[in-house]
């Protein structure tokens, strides 16, 4: 067996020539950073009110899509959905409800979660 190099971190993972470790796949749909890092926060602050627990990603063909579980067990209570197709027209995101009802379509990712995204408000 050969050792790794001098500069070697193993924090950092093994050096290669091949380019990032995480490649898309061509020809499916996926959420970039922003959109993941944007979904995870409000997960992240619902699982912390106790209101979500599991969650479940998909990417297809046509479309991404992250599903929101209050327990494993069950139906997710929201979809989260990017389809590119429909960028142009109603706007490529969409929250869908458990019974399979539209709740908000937009183009713009942060003001379609806000139909899910109670917020503490001052009164």
């Amino acid at each position: 067996m050969s050792s790794p190099p001098d500069d070697f971190d193993p924090g950092e993972g093994r050096p290669t020539d091949r380019g990032p470790a995480v490649v898309p796949v061509p020809g499916r749909v996926t959420f970039d950073r922003f959109e993941l890092n944007r979904i995870l926060n409000l997960y992240g602050r619902m699982v912390a009110d106790g209101d979500w627990r599991d969650y479940a990603i998909d990417f297809f063909k046509d479309r991404a899509v992250f599903s929101i579980f209050r327990r494993a067990s069950e139906v997710p209570i929201y979809r989260i959905e990017k389809d590119p197709r429909l960028a142009r027209k109603q706007g490529a995101y969409s929250v869908i409800s458990a019974s399979g009802l539209i709740l908000r379509r937009g183009h713009e990712l942060d003001r379609v979660l806000l139909v899910i995204d109670r917020k503490l408000a001052l009164v």
